[in-house]
C-alpha cells in the first residue's frame, strides 16, 4: 500500500466511523446497558427514574438569562415564565442585559413580576460575562442557565431538579427542541434528530459530554468563573462539574424550545464561533479526568467531528491521485455526488425546485467548513468573545 492509498483510507476510515461507526458502537453499548438495568429492576425492584417532587421539596432556584439585543424574544420569554409550574417564592429570575442597544432594557424594566432581577450591563462584554454577573448576584445554589428566546414547557423545571436528590449530581441538562423554517427543517432538523439520538445514549451510559446553552441546572459549587471570551460555556461548564467529581445527567423529559437559524447561512456563522470556541478550549478539555466511556464518546462524538473537515479534505485529494484505479474511481464518484449535490443545494436555496438530499449535502459541506474557517479565525486571531446572532 503506497502513502497516497494509505491516506485515503486513513481518512475514509475517519469519516466513517464518526458518522456510522460510532453510532452503531454506541447502540450495541446502550442496548447492554438497558438489558443490564432492567435485569436489576426486574431483581431489585428498584425504580430507575428520578421521582418527582412535592411541592414542599422543591429546591430554591436561580435562573439566570444571558440577553443582548433581544426585544422581539424577550415578551414571549416574560409570559413563558409566567406559566411555569414552580412556586414563585422559590424560583429567582436574573436577567443580565449585556450591553443591548435596542428596547430590551427598556421591555425589562416594564416586566411586573416580584421575582425578576434586572441587571443592566452598560458595556458589552459578551456571554460569559454576562453568566458570570448573574451567578455573582444569584442567592440560590441551583442555577438554571437559559437564553432569552427559549420557552420551557410548564413541567421542565420540576423534572431537572428532581435529580438533584442525589448528591452526586452536579448538573442536569434538558432536551430542547427547535421551531423551523421551511429550510432548516431539511437541514438542521433532519441533523438534530441525530444529534439527539447519540446524546440519550450516552446519557444512558453515564457519558454526557454537554449540555444545551439554553436549558441546564448546575449546582452553585460546580460552577468556576468563566474566562473572558469563553464561547463553548455550555460546554466547558458540565466538564468543571465533570472535574469536581460531580455527574452530568441528561433528562429528556425536561423539554423546552427554541428558535433555529433560518438559514443554512445563518447556522453556519453560529458554526464558526462554536469551532473557535471548541478549538480554544481544547487544552482545558483534554485535561479534564473523564472515565473510560465518557473518554470514548468525547473522542468520537466531539474531538473527531472537531478535525473531520481535514480528513474530508485529505480524502477528497488522494482520491483524485488514485483515480484511475478500481475501486477508487467508484469512490470517487460517490465524492463526487456528494460535493455536486451540496452545490446544488446551494443554488437552489430557499427555491421551490430543489432536492431535499441536496439540502442535505449542502447542510452538512457547511457544518464542516464552518469548523475548518473556524480554526483558520482562531490561528489568525480573528476570533470574537461576544455571541452573535444567527440570520
Amino acid at each position: 500500500m503506497t502513502y497516497v492509498e494509505l491516506t485515503f483510507w486513513v481518512c475514509a476510515l475517519a469519516a466513517a466511523y464518526t458518522y456510522l461507526l460510532y453510532p452503531l458502537f454506541l447502540f450495541q453499548a446502550y442496548a447492554l446497558s438497558q438489558i443490564f438495568r432492567d435485569l436489576f429492576y426486574l431483581t431489585r425492584r428498584h425504580s430507575r427514574r428520578a421521582p418527582d417532587l412535592a411541592d414542599e421539596d422543591l429546591p430554591p432556584v436561580s435562573l439566570i438569562i444571558a440577553a443582548y439585543n433581544e426585544q422581539e424574544a424577550l415578551p414571549a420569554r416574560l409570559s413563558n415564565l409566567r406559566l411555569i409550574d414552580y412556586p414563585a417564592e422559590r424560583l429567582e429570575v436574573l436577567v443580565v442585559s449585556d450591553g443591548s442597544t435596542d428596547r430590551t432594557n427598556e421591555i425589562l424594566n416594564e416586566a411586573q413580576a416580584s421575582n425578576i432581577r434586572n441587571i443592566l450591563q452598560p458595556v458589552r462584554g459578551g456571554k460569559a460575562s454576562a453568566l458570570n454577573r448573574g451567578v455573582e448576584l444569584a442567592k440560590n445554589d441551583l442555577l438554571l442557565f437559559s437564553d432569552a428566546a427559549t420557552l420551557f414547557a410548564a413541567n421542565t423545571l420540576r423534572k431537572l431538579v428532581r435529580h438533584f436528590r442525589d448528591s452526586q449530581v452536579g448538573a442536569v441538562c434538558g432536551a430542547l427542541q427547535f421551531s423551523r423554517s421551511a429550510e432548516s427543517r431539511e437541514t438542521e432538523g433532519i441533523y438534530w434528530k441525530y444529534e439527539s439520538m447519540l446524546r440519550l445514549m450516552e446519557a444512558r451510559l453515564g457519558a454526557t459530554l454537554t449540555a444545551s446553552g439554553a436549558l441546564y441546572v448546575l449546582r452553585r459549587k460546580c460552577f468556576h468563573p468563566l474566562e473572558p471570551g469563553t464561547i463553548i460555556e455550555d460546554f466547558v461548564i458540565p466538564m468543571n462539574c465533570r472535574k469536581a467529581g460531580f455527574r452530568v445527567v441528561y433528562d429528556p423529559e425536561a423539554v423546552a424550545t427554541d428558535v433555529a437559524a433560518p438559514t443554512v447561512k445563518g447556522e453556519f456563522t453560529r458554526r464558526v464561533r462554536l469551532a473557535v470556541g471548541s478549538f480554544r478550549a481544547l487544552r482545558a478539555l483534554s485535561s479534564t479526568p473523564l472515565d473510560s466511556l465518557t473518554c470514548w464518546a468525547f473522542f468520537s462524538h466531539k474531538l473527531l467531528r472537531w478535525v473531520l473537515p481535514f480528513f474530508l479534505l485529505g480524502m477528497l485529494l488522494s482520491n483524485f491521485l488514485l483515480a484511475k484505479r478500481e475501486p477508487y474511481s467508484v469512490l470517487l464518484a460517490v465524492q463526487a455526488a456528494f460535493y455536486l449535490g451540496a452545490l446544488a443545494g446551494f443554488f437552489f436555496r430557499g427555491k421551490k425546485l430543489h432536492s431535499r438530499f441536496a439540502t442535505l449535502c449542502y447542510y452538512l459541506l457547511a457544518m464542516h467548513l464552518a469548523f475548518a474557517v473556524g480554526l483558520v479565525r482562531l490561528l489568525l486571531g480573528k476570533d470574537q468573545g461576544v455571541w452573535q446572532k444567527a440570520h
